[in-house]
């Protein structure tokens, strides 16, 4: 860790709990979040306020320590994807998990990536924007052992991208590679081959752009399967081949292939294992994020270890925390938390355990039919037994909008001791 790491990254744990912070205790108010920390205070019993979104320390560094494992075993560099926490402390974490860097998608996340010391950034998005342009060319300029590489996917943008450089006066090229589509109607990116020839050339026209390698999203791949994800990627391995005999990366010292989301990096790994040999050594960068938390819906159902089980197994870390407040028929029961509070853009959540006088119990017959802004809506079969008061324990599914809804979150162990908290910056 820097010493410009650790010093932001004490400011995190100097800053006061106060009313910003949803679920945490109300008495902890005025206390620096490092001191409450040192109070490891009980999740159940420590005065936090329901609703209050849990992450379980014991499975996030289980799932750093599997992604480190699976990155280095396949010969992969990894920068996950920041996006999903936006959590500096998240971010070290990784970094100190053998990540490369951290990936991003908006110059806004760079910038927080950036507050907190990070030294390596791939952007995964064209960045046309004038004003961030100046910022990053000021970024580079004043720091040499900052590096950044971004998107480009069409001449226009490459053009925008070096009048703004140029009239910010960068002195250091921004490295760049050229996104290919994933497919006809897909999300952004070069459709064709000659396209991305075309985008190269255009680089290749600048003095403040630097053409390192090639990427793109197999995530986007229309009606994606393993035998649709595997002939696009290796689409992307022959772009890069071809650039390479074509003498585009010239003077680099590597070759930068990207791709990998969060459910198909098993294919990535095994075609990237196919890269042949070129010019120049490969960073075969891969960029999942969802991993540092999984979760109980979209990515449990979607996560490439129910493919290959003997690579191991992610395990959800989130649990949101959650009272009942209403029980108005046999049928029907609410708990106080909502479109606010939990993630719902994927699946609904699941109701997985009730606690009750500091008993835990699974949620038999409770199910969670809808969401209003700040209650969720228990349908409860004739078995389950559930009273006002209660609390119940949800599952969540799509970390990325599960992160976003909470500012500072209890890390707490098995037993509910709290042991740290993560601050997120959306």
């Amino acid at each position: 860790m820097t010493a410009d790491t650790a010093q932001s990254l004490a400011r995190l744990a100097a800053e006061r709990v106060d009313h910003r912070f949803k679920g945490l205790p109300p008495d902890a108010d005025g206390l620096t979040v490092a001191e409450l920390a040192g109070q490891r205070r009980n999740l159940f019993t420590g005065g936090f306020a329901t609703p209050v979104l849990a992450l379980s320390a014991e499975r996030l560094e289980h799932n750093l320590k599997l992604m480190e494992t699976y990155a280095a075993r396949h010969g992969l560099a990894f920068a996950p994807h920041g996006k999903t926490s936006m959590a500096p402390q998240l971010f070290q974490r990784q970094i100190e998990h053998g990540a490369w860097g951290i990936t991003l998608a908006v110059p806004h996340q760079v910038r927080v990536a950036r507050a907190f010391g990070t030294r390596r950034v791939f952007l995964a998005n064209e960045l046309v924007d004038a004003a961030a342009l100046r910022w990053i060319a000021s970024e580079l300029d004043a720091d040499p052992d900052f590096e950044l590489i971004c998107y480009v996917d069409s001449v226009r943008g490459v053009e925008l991208m070096d009048a703004a450089l140029r009239d910010a006066g960068a002195t250091r090229p921004v490295d760049v590679v050229v996104e290919l589509a994933a497919g006809e109607g897909a999300r952004t990116g070069v459709r064709t081959e000659t396209g991305c020839a075309a985008v190269a050339d255009a680089v290749a026209g600048t003095r403040t752009l630097r053409l390192v390698g090639v990427a793109g999203y197999e995530g986007e791949v229309p009606k994606a399967d393993p035998e649709r994800v595997t002939a696009w990627l290796r689409r992307l391995v022959a772009l890069a081949a071809d650039f390479d005999k074509a003498g585009r990366f010239a003077g680099l010292d590597e070759i930068v292939v990207s791709a990998g989301g969060s459910a198909w990096f098993d294919a990535v790994a095994e075609v990237f294992a196919e890269i042949p040999e070129l010019s120049l050594p490969v960073l075969k960068l891969l960029r999942s994020g969802a991993y540092v938390s999984h979760d109980d819906g979209h990515y449990r159902k979607l996560t490439p270890f129910n493919r290959v089980p003997e690579e191991g197994a992610l395990e959800p870390a989130f649990r949101l925390w959650t009272q009942v407040v209403s029980r108005p028929s046999a049928e029907q029961a609410f708990v106080n938390a909502g479109k606010r509070d939990a993630a719902y853009d994927l699946d609904l959540p699941f109701a997985q355990v009730i606690r009750r006088d500091g008993a835990e119990r699974p949620a038999t017959g409770v199910s969670v039919t809808a969401l209003s802004d700040q209650h969720a809506w228990l349908a409860t079969t004739p078995e389950a037994d559930l009273e006002v008061g209660d609390w119940v324990g949800l599952g969540l599914s799509h970390p990325c909008t599960s992160f976003d809804k909470w500012q500072l979150i209890p890390v707490a162990e098995a037993d509910g001791t709290v042991v740290d908290y993560v601050r997120t910056f959306f």
